[in-house]
């Protein structure tokens, strides 16, 4: 089995006990329920620099990024760096992070945040917009095509984007459809974990004009960035690459400051 294999087995099993804990009727009195979200693909629409910053403490590939920073720092950082909209990882055993993490970062930021996670019920859909999200991920390879139209159009109902990740031209086929907002390449392979941006040019013809198309992993210069935006990308999703230092803020207001250049 891979790791993601690993992950969904575990994920199974932490959200049924989650839903023991607290019923949907619970999350659905948050203060942050009735909030109107802030539209993620819209400033990647606008932006000269589409960057997506993520708060990522470690993960399966890397051990430890950053787990001495404070969510609230970091998104205070990227705030006033100038990105766009900022990712934040609520998977607890395999990336250190939490739904309390999205809270944080909500309560110091106007940003768009995007629940980063792995998603296969509605019910973590619910959770994610009482923490605070104003965007979800769907992951194409652990679902499969009734699933992402269950969960985009259950999402788009309460007001919340969706950014669907492919990985492959297999993946893209059975994943397109109208209730998604963006759609993300991941530029590592799930299985062997290498990272190539070939992945994002090659799937860019396929992606229709409708929607924001995002390029993920492995984008560590603007080079990179200046390489992808031909092929129609607006969004970038940078996580390592921030975090790995000891002020994330800075390093993206210095990473943006050369990409407008």
């Amino acid at each position: 089995m891979t790791i993601l294999d690993h992950i969904i087995i575990d994920k199974i099993k932490e959200v049924e006990l989650r839903k023991k804990a607290f019923t949907t009727s619970y999350w659905e009195q948050s203060p942050m329920f009735e909030r109107k979200s802030i539209s993620l693909s819209k400033r990647l629409q606008a932006s000269p620099s589409g960057i997506i910053a993520e708060h990522k403490r470690r993960s399966p590939s890397r051990d430890n990024i950053n787990s001495s920073l404070s969510v609230h720092t970091v998104a205070q950082g990227y705030e006033k760096a100038g990105v766009c909209g900022m990712s934040v990882l609520t998977d607890q055993k395999y990336f250190g992070g939490s739904l309390e993490d999205l809270t944080a970062a909500r309560t110091v930021c106007q940003l768009p945040l995007l629940r980063k996670e792995f998603i296969i019920d509605p019910y973590q859909l619910i959770e994610a917009k009482a923490h605070g999200a104003d965007v979800i991920l769907l992951i194409a390879a652990v679902l499969d095509r009734a699933q992402i139209k269950q969960l985009s159009e259950t999402a788009q109902s309460l007001g919340l984007e969706v950014l669907l990740e492919v990985h492959n031209r297999e993946e893209l086929d059975k994943a397109i459809m109208p209730s998604l907002d963006m759609l993300g390449v991941n530029n590592r392979n799930l299985k062997t974990f290498e990272v190539s941006l070939e992945t994002s040019k090659q799937l860019a013809e396929f992606i229709p004009d409708d929607f924001v198309k995002v390029s993920e992993s492995g984008i560590s210069s603007t080079v990179a960035i200046k390489s992808l935006k031909p092929y129609g990308y607006e969004g970038f999703l940078i996580g390592e690459n921030f975090m790995k230092t000891n002020t994330p803020g800075i390093a993206a207001a210095d990473f943006i400051k050369t990409l407008t250049l």
